[in-house]
């Protein structure tokens, strides 16, 4: 056998290249190629993973909050009918019904038992009358 029969002559631009230089290159080139894309694909599993973990991130802190905001107790003003007795004052019954974290102090609750019984400044509740009190519960009734 002649020696250009084993190593067929290709010509390839100005350079000459033996057939098996040219599969060794091609094949070369192939796993280079196959190399990239299995570079992507990780990229990209490595890029979808990140994204899911900051969705997550996001869901489980806006959950949070959102649960936190709910746990806070709520507290309900109601109102309530109070007999005045001899002895009473307004100072008085404000004191036992009064929340104190609702209210500054005692003369701002005691405005706002005026402003819903209709009494001026100087009035003077009378023993028998009635007097509405408001007052907050953390009970919905």
């Amino acid at each position: 056998m002649s020696l250009q029969h084993n190593f067929k002559i290709r010509k390839e631009g100005n350079e000459m290249m033996d057939s098996a230089y040219m599969a060794y290159r091609e094949l070369r080139i192939a796993e280079n190629k196959k190399r990239r894309l299995k570079t992507v694909r990780r990229q990209r599993i490595i890029m979808v993973l990140l994204i899911a973990i900051l969705i997550a991130g996001i869901i489980f802190l806006t959950s949070r909050l959102v649960l936190e905001a709910h746990s806070e107790t709520i507290d309900y003003k109601y109102y309530t009918t109070v007999d005045v007795h001899s002895g009473d004052t307004l100072a008085s019954l404000s004191k036992e019904s009064m929340s104190p974290s609702r209210y500054k102090d005692i003369d701002s609750y005691m405005k706002e038992v005026k402003n819903i019984n209709h009494l001026d400044e100087n009035y003077t509740i009378v023993a028998g009358s009635k007097i509405i009190l408001p007052y907050y519960s953390y009970e919905f009734k």
